[in-house]
């Protein structure tokens, strides 16, 4: 029998005394979630693993180098959302008496009567309740190491107050509510750049952050112009940005593509030094390049030294936290305070602890204070709240005056800044703030910058103070990544092994008729540059890696760009040398003001004329290279097609321990996914 009720008998629902939690509700709550869970548990059928977790500075740097495994925290989307988001649903209804599972669902065989509900309500959407990253689906051959990158961010549902349906109306308004909050979950950020459409070519709408104006590399004749030279880089931002962009569906700025600091992202395995009064080796390869078939790839590998364990030093550590009202997003200050306790629960009791915070003004929060004071450390830390304007100028003076109070004589004095970049108060100039930290370097206070957020990041200021104050400059886009820089790389971030490293490339116009650096646009050098120790260069960590790569076309290909001058005052030398060309490297200890100069010769031992048995590394390297060309619009990038960059990169992932390298074949396939969708 159906009963038939009017609108007025649901008026006196919203005065009605809501009864106090049962027991029972939050058990079928539990069910609920369960049992949705489940079904969705069924169709992603990979499994976790977890690895092992380093728990101290020393075991983090030397993990780091033994191809340490990170937790495997990869979770799909659909089950996470389902999990997060209908069990505080229904747990909120059943318990409150709003819903009742026993009018929904048949209690031994009684028949569930259809009820008659007033006009539908439209439901208020719920606000998000978790940022999620969205990834593609696993690949086939990944590795279990791979992680999801998911902020863990929960908030207190919003219900509409006005009077609820029952029945079945009740049950589909539950389900569509469900499907609002679904969707509000998969959006991890608001949307800045525009969304992603034909990689090659593209002009992406303003995205609101801010990185410096550069053009590509071009191509150079070897007759004209035979020396190339820049200073090495080992930052990661560009990477972590253009990762976060892609994951989201969007299209990074074409100069957030800065494809040295993605290829250097990845650690490679080149042979490790062992002599600190030598720090690098230096590995040259040459091999077919995947996008041209008329031209080669030059690989040139350094890899940094690694101290011995009764070596470290003491560390006098300054964080320097943007504290001001930009920083309010979750993905901001909020990050910024966990990924910090990451850093202070890997130091010794040796080390000093510092944090200045600025806003309207800068102010000491913590003074100089052993490491091993780590409650008081933490409720300093916990306590910041973001507002004001951004002082960013006043915070750093007063930063490096306070390392330089709690200076360490052969210690690592560093200052660690942690901002979106906007300053917007005082010395905001780019350039001014430049020569400030220039001007502080000498003292042996370095600084290395982490950037934060999205809308308004200044990773053109960042990229500046991090340059100029000896130091890296990371981007923390999530948790994981924060464990990456501040766990796993922890002795490369903080250790200094060399400064002012300088490499410059003399190309052999007998054997190599064309060159082009792929990347280091913002590193470039003058040629004059690579000799004068006053010239400030890169600087590099304790372990670290770096590679650049050159496309070469040999003398006699016909896949140059540049034809031979016909009155040209001397034809091309004839071949008085096999040799394609000589890599100098010129360094200077942390502690010293002369230089010092390697060079290797890259003779024909070095050329692999198979691709397909060219090192891992080579290969791997290059299949970054390409994808950076792809997603940037290259002039140069041939007509490679996404699936032929992942497969590439696929062949080469290697050990993978970490799963970085799968991940990145992941990220391939999702901009591939984008761009077919557009």
């Amino acid at each position: 029998m159906t009963q038939h009720r009017h609108d007025d008998d649901f008026k006196d629902l919203a005065s009605i005394e809501v009864p106090p939690p049962r027991a029972d509700a939050r058990r079928q709550a539990i069910d609920a979630a369960r049992t949705a869970f489940a079904a969705e548990a069924e169709k992603n059928s990979d499994t976790a693993t977890q690895g092992s977790w380093l728990t101290s500075r020393l075991k983090s740097i030397a993990g780091f180098f033994e191809r340490f495994e990170t937790m495997d925290m990869r979770i799909p989307l659909g089950t996470a959302a389902i999990a997060l988001l209908v069990f505080p649903v229904s747990y909120y209804l059943i318990d409150s008496g709003t819903l009742d599972l026993r009018g929904l669902v048949p209690d031994d065989g009684e028949a569930v009567e259809d009820v008659a509900a007033p006009e539908p309500v439209p439901a208020t959407p719920a606000e998000p309740q978790e940022e999620v990253a969205s990834a593609p689906a696993a690949d086939a051959e990944a590795p279990p190491a791979l992680v999801e990158r998911a902020e863990e961010r929960q908030e207190p549902i919003q219900l509409p107050a006005q009077a609820q349906p029952s029945g079945a109306q009740q049950q589909q308004r539950m389900q569509q509510s469900f499907a609002q909050s679904y969707d509000s979950a998969a959006q991890s950020m608001p949307p800045s750049p525009a969304p992603m459409a034909a990689p090659q070519g593209m002009a992406p709408q303003p995205s609101g952050d801010q990185f410096a104006e550069f053009e590509e590399s071009g191509v150079h004749a070897v007759v004209d112009d035979p020396v190339s030279t820049f200073s090495v880089d080992v930052d990661t931002a560009s990477y972590a940005y253009v990762r976060r962009m892609v994951e989201q569906g969007m299209v990074p700025p074409p100069d957030a593509v800065r494809i040295e600091e993605m290829i250097n992202y990845f650690s490679y395995d080149y042979p490790t030094p062992d002599d600190p009064a030598v720090p690098f080796s230096t590995s040259v390869s040459v091999f077919p390049t995947p996008w041209n078939e008329s031209s080669q790839l030059m690989q040139i590998g350094i890899r940094g030294y690694v101290p011995p364990a009764d070596d470290l030093a003491s560390a006098n550590l300054v964080f320097l936290i943007d504290s001001s009202g930009s920083m309010q997003d979750p993905d901001k200050l909020p990050l910024l305070k966990r990924a910090f306790r990451l850093l202070i629960g890997q130091l010794s009791e040796a080390d000093t602890i510092s944090i200045v915070t600025y806003a309207g003004a800068a102010g000491v929060v913590l003074p100089p204070t052993p490491a091993s004071e780590q409650a008081r450390i933490l409720s300093a830390l916990d306590g910041l709240e973001p507002g004001g304007s951004t002082a960013g100028a006043d915070g750093i003076a007063l930063a490096y005056q306070l390392a330089e109070e709690a200076y360490i004589d052969d210690g690592i004095n560093r200052v660690i800044l942690a901002t979106d970049g906007d300053f917007n108060v005082g010395l905001s100039d780019p350039d001014a703030l430049e020569d400030f930290i220039a001007g502080k370097r000498d003292s042996g206070v370095f600084l290395s910058v982490l950037g934060f957020g999205s809308g308004n990041l200044g990773d053109d200021t960042m990229q500046s103070l991090a340059q100029n104050g000896n130091g890296t400059a990371s981007y923390i886009s999530d948790f994981r990544e924060a464990r990456k820089v501040l766990v796993a790389e922890l002795g490369g971030t903080l250790e200094t092994i060399a400064k002012d490293v300088k490499i410059q490339v003399e190309f052999n116009p007998a054997t190599v008729s064309e060159y082009r650096l792929i990347g280091y646009e913002t590193r470039a050098l003058a040629r004059e540059d690579f000799n004068n120790d006053r010239v400030d260069a890169g600087d590099i960590g304790a372990g670290h890696t770096v590679t650049a790569l050159y496309e070469i076309v040999p003398v006699g290909s016909d896949g140059g760009l540049i034809d031979p001058l016909r009155y040209a005052d001397e034809p091309a030398p004839a071949a008085t040398s096999d040799e394609l060309g000589l890599v100098r490297l010129r360094y200077k200890l942390p502690d010293a003001d002369d230089s010092r100069l390697i060079e290797v010769p890259v003779g024909p031992d070095s050329v692999i004329n198979d691709l397909a048995v060219a090192p891992d590394d080579a290969r791997f390297a290059a299949a970054v290279a390409a994808f950076g060309q792809k997603l940037k619009g290259s002039d140069y990038a041939g007509d490679m097609s996404w699936t032929q960059v992942a497969d590439l990169a696929r062949s080469a992932r290697g050990e993978d321990a970490a799963g970085y390298r799968s991940e990145f074949v992941q990220l391939v396939e999702t901009a591939a996914v984008l761009d077919a969708a557009n």
